[in-house]
């Protein structure tokens, strides 16, 4: 990596006619960003899974605020054929990874689970009441915890649930789930499939030993690779790796290691994440030795290694965070600028109306976001007088919409057109937003954001900074807070 200063201009404004372009992709991915000037501007920012982001959700989001949202975005629907996507909590995980920052629930009881199935049921039919469930749903994603922790009987159970209570998927549906190689199997793999399941999702993270060790995750090589054959088998012809830079012990030689292990298994797509460590939010990252965590400058090696690696086995690196290759759906939805960034990740589906199922999980409408309780006591008590366990929420004004159509936009394509914006909410986007314009005028001086009568267009050193881009619209970033978000490097 170059330590000069200066800064690489990477050439003139992306063209509108080449996907390629759009993409802020070049021959040489790596050559065209200017690392040093991605590292000057690191700070403490959202990644933009949603706008507000998930720390302005309040208690004073009520019930009766929830059913009004429901029956708000079912009426939506009605004139803008809205469809649905859902989104599965299963919560439980028999030990904690210590790099997780996810919702869980550690146990190695399974009468835990037949209970949370019987629970699940209770909401589904809650729900029926209380939305539209007939409407089209083009999505559907098992998320956890360890979705596989459930054996194959469990998981068959839950699909028929959720296909009872929403019974109209699109032909084309995205229907995945998150696994975990070590509890896998072909039985719980031909549920799956039966249920629909067509992408999978493998949590890799890292194959160096030492690594493992340090974030108390072990798998080896062979069993990943055992668990891709499963899936290949059973006809899964999508199937994502999810790995994470920044661990500790890691170093640029053992990741380029892992990454020839991954490439060799043949991933369709890889959700490469910088790890954030929160350890005043997650207890169990104080697990992790900090003094052993790489550097930023080593962390940076390892991103511009990872994209030059990757490119030169075929994966496109496709929004924040993801690679694809140029025949995935993930690529294609990139290249048609149809690609849209949830809680999930991104998604190839565009907007649609998320409900939120199980314990901790989010909902997203048009208007408004909810999320249901951590606490299981709380759950199921709320279950059982009949109610949705909601724990806080927030309904969005006409500026939060109004902004959440810009930030989620620069997020899902890297770049920002003017006219729909001005079309959509009647506005001069020049105008309503100059000072926001203002304040990017720094990026756009310094050659790693382009601004057209037409739009805003990142270079690449500009996706990189994608984050620090859509910070500029937030304005709740206004408020005083302590430690609530994880640095862009």
């Amino acid at each position: 990596m170059s330590h000069d200063t200066h800064i690489q201009h990477s050439g003139a404004v992306p063209t509108l006619d080449s996907a390629d372009s759009a993409l802020n992709l070049t021959p040489s991915p790596s050559s065209a960003i200017d690392f040093s000037f991605f590292a000057r501007y690191s700070t403490a920012a959202p990644r933009y899974t949603s706008y507000p982001t998930a720390v302005e959700f309040t208690p004073d989001f009520t019930y009766d605020d929830l059913v009004e949202s429901y029956t708000r975005n079912d009426a939506l629907a009605k004139d803008s054929g809205m469809p649905l996507s859902l989104y599965v909590h299963l919560p439980f995980c028999r030990s904690a990874c210590y790099f997780c920052g996810c919702n869980v629930i550690y146990t190695s009881k399974e009468d835990k689970k037949d209970r949370y199935i019987a629970y699940l049921d209770k909401e589904l039919s809650i729900l029926r009441t209380l939305m539209d469930t007939s409407r089209q749903a083009v999505q559907l994603h098992f998320g956890g915890g360890t979705p596989t922790f459930f054996d194959a009987k469990q998981l068959s159970h839950i699909i028929t649930l959720i296909r009872e209570s929403f019974g109209n998927f699109a032909p084309d549906a995205e229907i995945s789930c998150e696994i975990d190689p070590r509890h896998f199997n072909p039985d719980q793999m031909q549920a799956l499939r039966a249920g629909g399941f067509n992408r999978l999702s493998f949590g890799v993270q890292d194959f160096d030993e030492r690594v493992q060790q340090a974030i108390h995750r072990f798998q080896s090589v062979e069993l990943v690779g055992s668990a891709v054959k499963i899936a290949r088998e059973a006809g899964i012809a999508s199937i994502n790796f999810d790995l994470i830079y920044g661990l500790p012990h890691q170093n640029l030689k053992s990741f380029m290691q892992t990454l020839e292990k991954v490439v060799a298994l043949n991933p369709d797509r890889l959700a490469i994440f910088n790890y954030a460590h929160v350890p005043w939010i997650k207890k169990t990252m104080r697990k992790i030795d900090e003094s052993a965590l790489p550097l930023p400058s080593v962390k940076l090696e390892i991103l511009k290694n990872t994209i030059d690696f990757l490119h030169s086995h075929g994966y496109v690196m496709i929004g924040m965070d993801h690679f694809a290759k140029k025949n995935d759906e993930l690529y294609l939805a990139a290249s048609s600028k149809t690609l849209r960034r949830n809680f999930q990740g991104y998604t190839t589906k565009g907007f649609s109306q998320t409900i939120g199922i199980g314990l901790t999980s989010i909902s997203e409408g048009y208007d408004y976001y909810a999320q249901n309780t951590k606490d299981l006591t709380a759950y199921e008590s709320a279950l059982d007088g009949g109610r949705i366990p909601l724990e806080r929420g927030i309904a969005l004004s006409p500026e939060d919409i109004l902004r959440k159509s810009v930030i989620m936009e620069l997020m899902n394509t890297l770049s920002l057109e003017f006219a729909p914006i001005e079309a959509r909410f009647g506005i001069s986007f020049t105008q309503y937003f100059s000072s926001e314009l203002a304040r990017l005028q720094e990026f756009i001086d310094l050659g790693v954001l382009h601004k057209t009568e037409r739009g805003l267009y990142t270079t690449p050193t500009g996706a990189l900074l994608i984050r620090n881009i859509a910070m500029v619209f937030d304005t709740y970033l206004a408020k005083p807070r302590e430690h609530t978000f994880s640095r862009t490097i």
